[in-house]
């Protein structure tokens, strides 16, 4: 079986009191805190194996591959230290993983995923996370096959209904779509994730007050990537959303996220690094 919950207000209950602390005390980045908030829950929730996916980059709570890798290897140690088989790897968040930015968008795209298709990249790190977890778990299965077969499909539906949803329900879409265009000729060399984050959250995608409401179908889908050729004015973001109001204040967020240059840029590195527990 399988289930997707959020955590209750029993669950850990002392970490909402340490997360206030942490906010007027300026510890917020604490590593050592970062971890203990993370994972108390995870151990509360009494499960056997965990598998994590630390992000690194401009587009991660903490963008630098020490403070990352530090995260990491902290909660995969206080995950053993706990009898809780947990390994780390530590992923590419410099730059949008995939092709969406948005909480309908990006449900649409993971439909792409399970039906066999969807982006390169969140293919390889989905692979890479599944991988992880059936190794943890003992389970002999090879996680493309079942993309392959649509098993995984079917797992998903399966776990849908389980909980009374509507498998087939449509998803929201935005009521205007704008476009974002290159500011110059030549190839993509980086997008810069926390802009484009920015960015959709400015269109309704993300709340900055817990009260505020999350539009489903605002968000971002890239049209060009790096490495792609673009001419002057070409769209390369199409920008969803449904008060155009919201409209100015992202474009601003997107001022200098695209990096064009001539030649083609390095590789990207997806998956910068696994830590498992050492004893």
């Amino acid at each position: 079986g399988a289930a997707i919950a959020a955590a209750g207000e029993e669950l850990a209950p002392a970490d909402k009191r340490m997360y206030a602390l942490r906010d007027v005390t300026g510890t917020v980045e604490s590593v050592p805190l970062i971890a203990s908030s993370i994972m108390s829950k995870k151990i509360a929730e009494g499960t056997d194996a965990l598998v994590l996916d630390v992000k690194v980059g401009s587009g991660a709570f903490l963008p630098s591959i020490d403070q990352a890798r530090t995260l990491a290897r902290t909660m995969v140690d206080l995950g053993t230290a706990h009898g809780v088989r947990t390994t780390a790897l530590v992923t590419d968040m410099d730059q949008p993983l995939g092709r969406t930015v948005g909480n309908a968008l990006e449900v649409r795209e993971s439909l792409e995923l399970l039906a066999g298709g969807g982006p390169s990249d969140l293919y390889e790190v989905t692979i890479a996370l599944a991988r992880e977890m059936v190794e943890l778990a003992g389970v002999d299965v090879d996680p493309e096959e079942k993309l392959r077969d649509g098993s995984a499909m079917d797992s998903w539906r399966a776990m849908i209904q389980a909980q009374g949803g509507e498998v087939d329900a449509a998803l929201p879409t935005a009521t205007e779509v704008e476009l974002f265009s290159a500011p110059a000729t030549g190839v993509i060399q980086r997008i810069d994730a926390r802009q484009v984050g920015d960015a959709a959250w400015r269109l309704g995608a993300g709340r900055a007050r817990k009260e505020d409401a999350v539009l489903a179908s605002a968000g971002i889908v890239l049209l060009k990537v790096a490495g792609d050729q673009v001419q002057a004015g070409e769209p390369i973001m199409e920008l969803h959303l449904e008060d155009p109001r919201l409209l100015g204040a992202a474009m601003e967020s997107l001022a200098g996220a695209v990096s064009i240059g001539e030649s083609a840029p390095e590789p990207r590195i997806l998956i910068h690094e696994r830590l498992h527990a050492t004893h």
